[in-house]
């Protein structure tokens, strides 16, 4: 855009929030409670890019209510949509046919799901929303905030928000609106799993030089509707093996709650050597297993989605404060890889930067670094979660899932029995998950089932559930460093695992009639922002950007 459209109007904070979800509004509710309690005020304001808040909230879910307990004790009673306790955990190993299972009793204590809740995280998000509004938090949804802002000391002074009504040519259209700043004291960065700002504010702050590289994985799951007989409310299932190989790491989820509700789906570590591998291909495989079947044969799909998650763990959670701001939830990255959860640590992550930034505020500080916020987290529960947990993930990318889980089982049993202690120390990440990508030429095409249209679905008609939509005539929000590379370097190298990698057909390489002359096409609108394309390209040459706000899906009970 040209100078004259820099000119926005400026809205002043003491506390701006980027992200919805979890740890963001967590924070907002948090630094109002604090104001309360001190007969004081605080602004605080939360920018969502989701058309409303909830829409890109995808998780499992098996809650721990750990976090939600300490913020609203008396969340029961307000009506949170926390309604199917875990009643029964199941673990096994699938193979093509058959199934094992694992006694719960010799898994380490953090399996044992009881006192947890399977839930729809986006739907605990929108409960979460109208406890902020109601305390007086100001909740703006559809408001992508595309860009940070700084002030002359270099200092995250804000973002910019609510960009609209640019053409695919840049040209200004009849709609333009140039967006405006939401300035802050201090500004919380809560996007989510590789966020873009919080790759900007990571690279310009350095706040990866003493952790190890993030690891991901990317989570496919769908809603079912099951018929009376097969709902077991309360059930919650795990499985390792078929349809992946040892050295691929993955697992499945199978959660029965609400009214005949069950959601199943696949997560794949995204350091997988094999181009060749699509995970959704996998997901629609693994639904094929009797074990998986059994549940869904008679039932109805509702709903899909697709997102990545943070796997690095401890090891790569990168320095959490930097002037102006702090990052909080997945765009730290907090999950507990085992336990498959990561919400209660988003949600105390972001009450912990509230209480910092709180402090800081009535001392009469404003843009400086929140050193306390990382002293907090270091003292925290969720460190100690992630502490004990801290070699799961290298072993699985070291020795495969078989004896990766095996050693990684009696790891875990020490440092829970030892306070922490390994007889591994703390084992490292040495690669990006782009980086893992192997040539093609070392293996082989490999043939899915075709889509039954039953229990297996194609791409195209999974986009469609995810109620995914973007403005058609606006810039391309994933980008390309260099548009030769996918032909050029990622087709002949590396099959182009971007047409596989995805899993909402985003990505194609077509050719013309003869066969020949392919060309790389991008089909942004089938876009989930998932984000996988940002970490697994083998090139590093695809960017993802924020669209418009209000784009892309809108998940329901997901």
């Amino acid at each position: 855009m040209a100078d004259e459209d820099l000119a926005r109007d400026a809205m002043e904070y003491d506390v701006v929030i980027v992200g919805a979800g979890p740890a963001g509004l967590s924070a907002a509710i948090r630094l109002k409670q604090l104001a309360a309690a001190a007969g004081s005020e605080v602004t605080v304001a939360v920018l969502e890019k989701g058309a409303e808040v909830g829409a890109h909230i995808l998780s499992g879910a098996v809650i721990d209510p750990c976090a939600l307990n300490e913020l609203i004790p008396d969340w029961k009673e307000r009506g949170a949509p926390l309604d199917t306790p875990v009643t029964h955990d199941e673990f096994k190993i699938l193979g093509p046919a058959g199934a094992a299972s694992l006694p719960m009793f010799l898994m380490p204590p953090l399996f044992n799901n009881h006192g947890n809740y399977v839930a729809s995280l986006s739907n605990v998000t929108k409960w979460l929303a109208g406890q902020a509004e109601a305390l007086g938090v100001e909740v703006y949804p559809g408001f992508a905030a595309s860009e940070p802002v700084f002030d002359e000391s270099g200092a995250l002074k804000g973002v910019v928000a609510g960009i609209f009504g640019i053409a695919k040519d840049d040209r200004k259209k009849s709609d333009f609106q140039p967006g405006m700043e939401l300035h802050g004291k201090y500004v919380f960065i809560g996007e989510g799993v590789r966020g873009s700002l919080a790759k900007v504010l990571q690279a310009k702050y350095d706040l990866c030089a003493e952790s190890d590289p993030q690891k991901f994985g990317i989570g496919i799951k769908e809603l079912w509707e099951v018929a009376p007989d097969k709902h077991k409310p309360g059930l919650v299932l795990h499985t390792v093996g078929w349809p992946l190989d040892d050295d691929t790491g993955g697992g499945s989820f199978l959660y029965h709650w609400g009214d005949r509700y069950v959601s199943v789906g696949y997560v794949v570590h995204l350091n997988y050597k094999n181009p060749y591998i699509s995970p959704f291909d996998v997901f629609q495989q693994h639904k094929l297993h009797p074990e998986i079947s059994q549940y869904l044969e008679g039932g109805k799909r509702i709903a899909y989605g697709a997102r990545a998650i943070t796997e690095g763990g401890l090891q790569s959670v990168p320095r959490l404060s930097f002037p102006g701001g702090a990052l909080i939830g997945c765009s730290a990255g907090f999950v507990n890889v085992p336990r498959i959860k990561g919400s209660h640590n988003a949600m105390k992550s972001g009450m912990l930067a509230a209480e910092a930034a709180f402090a800081a505020i009535s001392a009469g500080r404003q843009r400086d670094t929140l050193d306390t916020y990382d002293h907090a987290y270091r003292d925290s529960p969720i460190y100690k979660d992630l502490y004990r947990v801290r070699n799961a993930k290298p072993l699985l990318s070291k020795l495969g899932t078989f004896w990766g889980g095996v050693v990684g089982m009696a790891d875990m049993w020490t440092t829970t029995l030892l306070g922490g202690f390994s007889f591994l120390g703390t084992m490292k990440h040495t690669k990006s998950d782009a980086e893992a990508t192997e040539k093609a030429s070392k293996y082989a095409p490999i043939s899915y089932p075709k889509a039954d249209g039953v229990l297996t679905f194609d791409k195209l008609s999974s986009v469609y559930l995810s109620n995914t939509n973007h403005e058609e005539d606006q810039p391309a929000h994933l980008k390309l460093k260099d548009p030769s590379i996918p032909i050029r370097v990622n087709l002949p190298e590396y099959a182009e695992p971007a047409t596989r990698y995805c899993p909402a057909g985003v990505y194609e390489v077509l050719y013309d009639e003869a066969g020949a002359n392919p060309r790389f096409q991008i089909n942004a609108q089938n876009c989930v922002h998932c984000k996988t394309c940002d970490i697994k390209d083998p090139s590093q040459n695809i960017v993802w950007t924020t669209p418009e706000g209000g784009g892309g899906p809108n998940y329901a009970n997901l």
